[in-house]
């Protein structure tokens, strides 16, 4: 068979939760929104010999049918195929890479998966819809974290902030004035699937707890939608220090990020709190373009091996 293009390219930005992680897999609200600051890329390319996956940042390259079990790439690209109504998918090379650090709590997977759909798909002359690609996404999320609630796919998919309520359509997240956010990597790994099971295990154990957590988590979230799409973000920070004290007690925080949360809050920020699966990875700063150096410097003295800035805007329409 022959596909439609000789290569193409495909991205996706990033993603960090702004309130609601965890909490959001027993049906609570949670807010997210893209980081275009960091980024995943695919190609493909024709090749020759089958289709190979080159997953650079990881350093293997190998044929489709050799792929090891559970590996997300090929089930995106298997999904895809199956999407298109082939037997086989043409000879061809299916590269990528992402400047997004892995299991840092940044979507780093749905990502680079979401690259790879939109990349292949356009190489095969397949139409997919954001909806669709976010759907054949959520599938390798179940690979990677076990139980995932489905909210990292759909921003990454739909590149705009959501209101994101498990097993509901994403809703588009009004963002009527723009605010500034500084994430700050703890340079500690943070495997999702790990975090997510140990909360299970804990709602398990005292599940009358938990749900009490959950609940408030909810709560917050609900209450940081209205102040966004009033134009009160300056207004988030204690409901960002509440919610970080809310995944303290889930267990699920660490001395790195307790450490950059204290040091931003001290600095000028406004408010700040773990973002993604927690135990490492990320954290985030509300900050105004007057502290915004003062709490980057204050995070790297404390320790984060890099700080990105970034604003949440309204999506384009």
């Amino acid at each position: 068979m022959t596909a439609t293009a000789s290569k193409t390219t495909a991205s996706a930005p990033g993603k960090a939760i702004l309130f609601g992680e965890h909490a959001v897999v027993y049906g609570q609200p949670a807010l997210a929104v893209p980081v275009s600051q960091v980024q995943a890329t695919a190609m493909v390319a024709a090749g020759a010999g089958g289709f190979w996956i080159d997953a650079r940042d990881l350093g293997r390259r190998y044929r489709l049918e050799e792929a090891r079990p559970g590996d997300p790439l090929a089930k995106a690209a298997d999904l895809v195929r199956k999407r298109a109504g082939l037997e086989r998918l043409p000879d061809a090379v299916l590269s990528v890479s992402a400047t997004i650090p892995i299991a840092s709590g940044l979507g780093s997977g749905a990502a680079v998966a979401t690259a790879a759909v939109r990349a292949l798909a356009a190489f095969i002359g397949l139409t997919l819809e954001r909806g669709d690609v976010s759907a054949l996404v959520f599938e390798t999320e179940k690979l990677l974290h076990g139980t995932p609630s489905g909210i990292d796919n759909s921003v990454v998919a739909f590149e705009q902030p959501v209101y994101f309520v498990r097993g509901q359509p994403p809703q588009p997240l009004r963002v009527a004035r723009p605010f500034h956010l500084l994430i700050a990597d703890t340079g500690r790994p943070s495997p999702t699937r790990l975090s997510v099971g140990d909360v299970r295990a804990g709602y398990q154990r005292e599940p009358e707890r938990y749900a009490r957590l959950f609940e408030a988590v909810g709560a917050i979230a609900r209450a940081a939608r209205l102040l966004i799409e009033d134009g009160q973000p300056d207004e988030l920070g204690p409901l960002m220090s509440r919610n970080h004290q809310l995944l303290q007690a889930m267990d699920v925080s660490s001395p790195e990020l307790d450490r950059l949360v204290d040091a931003a809050c001290r600095s000028g920020a406004l408010g700040a709190k773990l973002s993604g699966g927690g135990r490492g990875g990320n954290m985030l700063a509300l900050v105004t373009d007057e502290t915004a150096a003062a709490v980057e410097r204050a995070l790297l003295e404390a320790g984060a091996v890099r700080v990105i800035h970034t604003y949440c805007r309204a999506a384009n329409p």
